[in-house]
């Protein structure tokens, strides 16, 4: 069991304008609530709005602090779309969270009984390039220029354990999170003369509802290989992304944070 996270007051938050997206649950929803603390503008951008108006309630901490748009990053044009709305509600952007994410898990080849039994299909794996990988680099792509204008902001990309150390049944997902991890440290390079920060941070076994929804002997078996012997809570990830947003943390670009609790896949 996860302890309870105390959230710091974090230098340079607030008012800031915050887009994250996949917020409609888990880290997502974790990090929107997080910036909402720090009395960011936030918008919470997800294609599940069945808890929109929950969503909304939880982030409107004082008037005109939170707003939820139900928004498809595998979109261009949608995500074009939402850009331009908050630029003309708010006048600028300054983080970019890329969180939005889905699972499409399976073997590259089953082979059963002398044959293939099952393959990953052409359908999942392009469904998860398209919200994992290519969502994250149309988000980015439709922040940059008016973060340039207002003269610099900060991308953070999530990654995973599993960008790292690849894992299996998950050709489709390890790629995105590897590609995620490319992109950040490429972004770094090219957008830090623009005084833009970009970041990636990549969880481990984090006690999100779908994982909470796995059997109890999968659950076992992702603590048993978790040094610290427990899965991480979402807040616990949406610490990571305020300081990594933070004044605090003014000269980190480029590098990938783990917040896995030492874990070493495979062990």
């Amino acid at each position: 069991m996860a302890p309870p996270v105390q959230s710091m007051s974090l230098r340079g938050l607030n008012n800031k304008v915050v887009i994250v997206t996949g917020a409609a649950a888990g880290i997502g929803r974790a990090t929107a609530r997080r910036f909402a603390e720090e009395c960011c503008r936030v918008a919470a951008w997800d294609l599940n709005d069945a808890d929109q108006a929950q969503i909304s309630r939880e982030l409107e901490q004082e008037e005109n602090r939170g707003i939820f748009r139900k928004t498809d990053v595998a979109d261009p044009r949608d995500v074009e779309v939402a850009v331009s709305e908050i630029v003309e509600r708010w006048g600028q952007i300054h983080v970019l969270i890329n969180n939005a994410g889905i699972v499409r898990d399976d073997q590259l080849v089953k082979w059963k009984d002398g044959k293939v039994a099952k393959i990953m299909t052409d359908e999942d794996f392009d469904a998860v390039i398209a919200v994992n990988l290519k969502g994250v680099f149309h988000c980015t792509r439709a922040v940059v220029p008016p973060m340039i204008r207002s003269g610099g902001g900060v991308i953070l990309n999530a990654s995973s354990v599993v960008g790292l150390y690849g894992n299996f049944g998950q050709t489709n997902y390890a790629a995105a999170k590897a590609g995620i991890i490319a992109f950040t440290q490429t972004w770094s390079r090219e957008l830090g003369k623009h005084n833009i920060r970009v970041n990636a941070v990549a969880p481990g076994f984090i006690a999100t509802e779908m994982v909470q929804g796995m059997p109890q002997k999968v659950i076992e078996n992702m603590v048993s290989h978790t040094p610290l012997g427990r899965m991480g809570a979402p807040e616990e990830v949406a610490e990571v992304y305020a300081w990594l947003a933070s004044d605090a943390s003014s000269f980190i670009s480029g590098t990938v944070i783990s917040v896995d609790g030492g874990l070493v896949l495979g062990t």
